[in-house]
């Protein structure tokens, strides 16, 4: 790894953790600070929409955009009739061309709220471009005479998978040849130096890196980002009631500012560099607050990722209806109200259990606590799992919501 790297892109790159491997990174550094690079990420069009398991790759092209570079989206029109078969199990569902094009449809509508498209901007392309007419036996002799197949079995994406004797079909097989073939395509058309993906990608992208040096007898750069998992060990974007989308048809802004509100505690340091822009000093800020002064980093996670993904008045308008719920009906100006003086609140804020008591939705510590394990208490629409949980003074500044179970609710706040 560079020591020092004198690109600001990939200096980014590596204090926020995007970095899992690259093919040569001080060279990178060298191209990326002497000329602008031209850098991609393949979007197969497996969904109407992507999901945030998606959304580190987009903000690295977003980042490589910021920093002086010019971004590919490169549309998988042309891959996605073959399926990726990097790490899975089984051959992915063959879709339609009618499937496929709506598909498309869905997914670039994403890209306008990360990336600027306007003149001499970002570039948005389909490699059903290029695959959709090749004619075989020319492409066999161009590109298929430079793969070796003992290499190909040896790529622990399919290496894995012939180990566990699953099956993999010859049209899966030939995808890492067809994106290696994308890299070559993007080269000539664009001078494109760059290919990015997840580290599930290294493989495929080490082909296309190696195929351009054969064909094009040039130096060009890969770089992947770890496969990111959240703390209690799930794969990103994806939780118990399904994928969390970035397209508002798929999932309502509200649904998907919860999701950043709600996020691991364990997460929010990682999460607030990953997504968004905030200031890495900030970023350590709120990183380091613990209890229920952490609630203020996920408030500011999910403001920040919701503004980029939706727009600053979609993520403002999630915010206040997380605090303006409307309960079995009513808005929150219809509930009950309590008020609560400095005496009740402590340095570190009103105890859970306590604000439950004196909200009149448990008669004692022990209910309290029962309640809490049972998982009925709720603050802000918020599940409370912890009774050392403490409400922090900006919660209870504004007002905080509290829930027992789904029909009994108070409003309680600290008088000024």
């Amino acid at each position: 790894m560079t020591a020092n790297p004198r690109s600001e892109f990939l200096a980014v790159m590596r204090a926020r953790g995007f970095i899992a491997d690259c093919t040569d990174q001080s060279s990178l550094d060298h191209d990326l600070t002497a000329t602008t690079v031209h850098g991609y990420i393949g979007f197969d069009a497996t969904a109407p929409s992507l999901h945030v398991g998606s959304l580190v790759q987009i903000m690295m092209l977003r980042w490589l955009q910021r920093t002086g570079g010019r971004p590919i989206v490169l549309m998988g029109g042309g891959t996605t009739r073959i399926g990726d078969p990097s790490f899975r199990a089984e051959e992915r569902p063959m879709l339609d061309g009618t499937a496929i094009a709506s598909n498309l449809a869905g997914i670039r509508g994403v890209f306008s709220r990360y990336l600027d498209f306007s003149s001499g901007g970002a570039i948005m392309i389909d490699n059903a471009e290029w695959l959709d007419s090749l004619e075989l036996i020319p492409f066999l002799r161009e590109v298929g005479r430079h793969f070796s197949i003992n290499r190909m079995l040896a790529l622990e994406s399919v290496k894995s998978r012939l180990d566990r004797e699953q099956s993999l079909s010859f049209l899966e097989f030939n995808y890492m040849i067809l994106q290696a073939y994308d890299y070559l395509q993007l080269h000539r058309r664009f001078g494109c130096r760059l290919q990015m993906g997840g580290s599930d990608q290294w493989g495929n992208i080490v082909s296309g890196v190696d195929l351009v040096r054969r064909v094009a007898a040039q130096r060009v750069h890969g770089l992947t980002s770890p496969l990111l998992t959240t703390a209690d060990g799930k794969k990103m974007g994806k939780t118990a009631t399904g994928a969390v989308w970035l397209n508002e048809e798929s999932l309502p802004a509200y649904e998907f500012w919860q999701y950043w509100r709600n996020v691991d505690d364990a997460d929010v340091g990682r999460f607030l560099k990953l997504f968004t822009e905030i200031e890495m000093t900030e970023c350590e800020r709120l990183a380091a607050l613990k209890g229920s002064e952490v609630n203020e980093a996920k408030i500011t996670l999910a403001n920040a990722v919701t503004a980029l993904a939706h727009g600053k008045e979609a993520a403002d308008a999630a915010q206040n209806a997380a605090r303006s719920l409307f309960v079995d009906g009513h808005k929150d100006a219809d509930l009950p109200r309590i008020h609560i003086t400095g005496d009740e609140v402590t340095r570190d804020g009103l105890p859970i259990v306590r604000a439950l008591i004196l909200a009149g939705l448990a008669s004692s510590g022990k209910s309290a606590k029962r309640l809490i394990q049972d998982r009925g208490a709720r603050l802000d629409g918020v599940t409370i799992d912890e009774p050392s949980y403490m409400i922090s003074h900006q919660s209870l500044t504004k007002g905080a919501l509290l829930s027992a179970g789904r029909k009994r609710h108070v409003q309680i706040a600290l008088t000024r």
